[in-house]
């Protein structure tokens, strides 16, 4: 089985990447499963409904999130009726929506777990360790998946290689979002768990994380408070990394898949 994850989808230019590389890449390298992080899908903070089904239209298939996906309240409707898309599941537990999800393609199944980090990381999530330990040990036993895909949406890069090495083994890949930075260090662990400490966003090239780039030096450099805009022009980028399984759980290859669109 291949399955494709894709960076945060920061806003506009986010999604035209999308529409311009995953048709074409779905059928090339004939993917089973498309997974995106969207928490900043609409105008770089949060999501709608409408934008995920916009997304749904290019190949996505599941949705995860991360800590901006509470940016638009309406969207709690979608989170709390629509089982493909999914926030942290170390969120308190009354919080709206899913945690986690299972997908069935052909006669396989799926674990789709969302959880977010802690270090330099505002709100009230409960540790991420215990957490995912508490799915897995539920849902595997209940739904018996053959495989599991975990989003760590965290900002410490020593907190997500962390998780990968207590998840080595037990699930098929641990991928990271949320520094919006590619890194260059996708590899399978001891165990046979694909990891890469960051996926990287699909946003603007010309910007700082998405955002346009003066707006973070003047935030940087002095003291007034700024309003973020987010850069809706010019070439983009499009990160994911393609993942194939082997055995039950196991996954035998990993790769970044990364290409700029020109303006």
């Amino acid at each position: 089985m291949k399955i494709l994850i894709i960076g945060d989808v920061v806003a506009k230019l986010g999604r035209k990447a999308v529409a311009e590389v995953l048709p074409n890449l779905r059928k090339k390298e004939k993917i089973d499963l498309v997974i995106a992080n969207i928490e900043n899908l609409s105008h770089g903070k949060g999501a709608t409904a409408e934008r995920v089904d916009e997304l749904r239209e290019y190949g996505v298939d599941i949705f995860t999130s991360g800590n901006h996906i509470w940016f638009k309240p309406e969207f709690n409707q979608t989170l709390d009726s629509d089982p493909t898309v999914i926030r942290p599941a170390n969120y308190p537990s009354d919080s709206p929506g899913f945690g986690f999800t299972i997908v069935k393609i052909g006669t396989k199944k799926v674990l789709v777990i969302n959880i977010i980090g802690r270090q330099w990381m505002e709100g009230p999530t409960e540790e991420p360790y215990r957490t995912v330990d508490t799915i897995l040990l539920d849902q595997v036993k209940k739904e018996k998946p053959d495989f599991v895909i975990v989003d760590f949406h965290a900002e410490a890069t020593s907190e997500k290689a962390a998780m990968g090495w207590f998840l080595d083994g037990r699930v098929t890949a641990v991928l990271g979002t949320h520094t919006h930075v590619p890194s260059a260090d996708p590899w399978i662990m001891p165990g046979g768990t694909a990891f890469v400490t960051d996926i990287g966003m699909s946003g603007a090239l010309h910007s700082v994380l998405g955002v346009e780039p003066q707006i973070i030096i003047k935030k940087q450099k002095d003291t007034e408070p700024v309003k973020f805009e987010w850069v809706e022009e010019g070439p983009t980028l499009f990160r994911s990394v393609l993942i194939e399984t082997e055995s039950k759980m196991k996954a035998k290859a990993i790769k970044r898949i990364d290409e700029l669109i020109p303006e």
